[in-house]
């Protein structure tokens, strides 16, 4: 690919898998259009005016996601576009208003802008195992979920689940556009996502694992993958000519009882050994989600247990944690 050809926009550019993502493209040579709510804002944009590369290659742009027409200027003359701002809220008063229409019309917005601009070759959006996983069928430990499994809307909006329905019905209406109007999209559905910090302020998921540190949280475990190893991927789907289709990003989905002996063992000093105490039985095997199309990425996953300690490293030296 010739320099020329190396300009692409990152869409919620300031956010936790956008910034290592916009900071692998520097790194690869790549001109990046960072989409970003407000450019003049340091703590939103600091960390990636700072990243090797930015200073010749790095243009922060300000663009509203649910404003319609507001990317046309920015993804014109782009050879790649990689949408990644999307509304992380879990809880509302109007779910449909609040979490599921802005979550299609900010993803159907980018894609109006990306079906006016012929020399943009593939869209790389960025998706979840939320739009996978839930679809009522029992996932027991003989489970391989793969990349054919589809999240149902109508089972996550009966139970609740506001943000796994935003999730799937903005990726099924992705997939409409892009194929009405002939848009190269391959789409990544990374699980929970863990690993280093960048940006100064904490995000959902980070958030989550710090109350974990504190014994504020609880749950059946988490589908882990490497922010870094999303990121490699989605320059990998964008590169690779054969890449298609949807890829889940999973290095392994992890029981809360080994999560906390594994934090216990790594941190004794946050005191969690307790609450192991009561699962020292073996745990049960649990389902799986299929690594081999994302392996066709080029990936070799980072081990979940290294994630998790560099991202209690990263609170340590970001100050959010003291132990």
């Amino acid at each position: 690919m010739s320099g020329a050809e190396k300009v692409v926009c990152v869409t919620g550019a300031s956010g936790y898998v956008a910034s290592w993502l916009v900071k692998l493209l520097l790194q690869s040579g790549y001109t990046v259009k960072a989409a970003v709510r407000d450019p003049n804002d340091p703590k939103k944009t600091q960390h990636l005016l700072a990243l090797d590369g930015a200073k010749e290659r790095l243009h922060l742009l300000k663009a509203e996601l649910l404003e319609e027409g507001c990317f046309d200027s920015i993804v014109d003359g782009c050879h790649g576009v990689f949408h990644t701002a999307s509304p992380v809220i879990f809880l509302a008063a109007d779910p449909q208003a609040e979490i599921i229409d802005p979550a299609i019309k900010g993803t159907l917005n980018v894609l109006k802008s990306c079906a006016k601009v012929p020399s943009i070759k593939r869209v790389v959006m960025t998706a979840s195992v939320a739009s996978v996983l839930y679809n009522g069928k029992p996932l027991t430990p003989d489970v391989v979920v793969d990349e054919t499994w589809f999240s149902d809307a109508r089972f996550c909006k009966e139970n609740k689940l506001w943000y796994m329905a935003s999730k799937t019905l903005a990726e099924e209406a992705a997939w409409r556009f892009a194929e009405d109007n002939m848009i190269n999209l391959v789409v990544l559905n990374p699980g929970f996502v863990i690993g280093p910090l960048l940006q100064p302020a904490l995000n959902s998921t980070s958030d989550i694992i710090l109350a974990l540190t504190k014994g504020e949280y609880t749950t059946p475990g988490f589908s882990f993958v490497d922010v870094q190893d999303v990121a490699y991927a989605h320059i990998q789907a964008f590169e690779i000519p054969s890449a298609t289709g949807r890829y889940c990003l999973v290095q392994r989905h992890v029981q809360f009882p080994e999560i906390l002996k594994t934090l216990n063992e790594l941190y004794p000093t946050l005191g969690l050994k307790e609450e192991c105490e009561d699962h020292e039985k073996p745990l049960e095997r649990v389902f799986q989600i299929s690594q081999e199309k994302s392996k066709s990425l080029g990936l070799s996953f980072i081990p979940w247990e290294v994630s998790l300690r560099e991202t209690i490293e990263s609170f340590k030296e970001k100050g959010f944690l003291s132990i």
